[in-house]
């Protein structure tokens, strides 16, 4: 079962997820990281948020796999993206640790974040159109918003990977670390936004994401809907199985 730990200290909080061994989203999963951000929004000895996750994955996406319980189902997306939608508009700053692969919507989750710190090793992909079907999470926002149009349709309408010295040089990722330093860099750089005052902080972030967190929820259920027309397409059906196999998909357009 994934767990959520938050653990404060210098009125920084580490929210750290874990469900080993690719630290895969569903529902469940999804709603007690956003229920773990509500409840740091209401302490006020919390000033900025370190989101982490444990082991050498930082998230490699939903679970379509059908192999769980919780997995993200054509009938249940429209509420995972609700989910998603309550982290985008969390009121404290979030830094996020990446380390290993943000996949899909686990690079909707490192969106999310603030601030994204990262070793060179990291690996990031929108690899949505691989599988076969609309990129959702807020990333037809979130991204564009991060890295500017003609970088965010590069990776949306590729779905390439790129690593983490790439990722910096776009943008996409703030400062780079040492695997071995990497939680230290990002609770430096939270301890560094808790430091200043904290009403201060809260109403300038809350400016500079207002364009963000007003439209999110309209963009996450746009997205649900294209997806929910793609998941049932042959498309989809070959993304996923050439997935499990290691292979190319091919795709027939229907």
């Amino acid at each position: 079962m994934p767990t959520v730990m938050i653990e404060t200290r210098d009125h920084v909080a580490t929210l750290r997820f874990s469900a080993p061994p690719h630290n895969f989203l569903h529902l469940e999963s999804l709603t007690e990281i956003a229920d773990a951000l509500a409840k740091l929004d209401g302490d006020s000895d919390v000033r900025a948020v370190v989101f982490t996750t444990e082991g050498r994955v930082f998230c490699a996406g939903a679970d379509f796999s059908g192999s769980g319980q919780e997995e993200v189902t054509r009938e249940n997306v429209g509420q995972f993206y609700a989910q998603a939608a309550r982290i985008f508009t969390a009121r404290k700053p979030v830094v996020a640790a990446i380390q290993g692969a943000a996949i899909g919507a686990g690079l909707g989750l490192a969106l999310a974040a603030d601030f994204r710190v990262a070793t060179s090793e990291a690996r990031f992909s929108a690899n949505f159109v691989r599988l076969g079907f609309h990129p959702g999470f807020g990333m037809s926002l979130s991204l564009e918003a991060v890295v500017g149009h003609q970088a965010a349709s590069l990776l949306l309408l590729t779905g390439r990977r790129i690593g983490g010295d790439e990722a910096m040089k776009i943008g996409l990722v703030d400062q780079l670390a040492p695997s071995a330093d990497l939680y230290a860099a990002a609770h430096d750089l939270a301890a560094e936004i808790a430091g200043n005052a904290p009403l201060a902080v809260q109403d300038t972030r809350a400016t500079l994401r207002a364009a963000l967190a007003g439209s999110i929820r309209q963009v996450t259920d746009h997205e649900a809907s294209i997806q929910g027309r793609h998941r049932k397409s042959a498309d989809f059906l070959e993304g996923l199985q050439a997935a499990t196999e290691r292979r190319n998909p091919v795709f027939i357009g229907s």
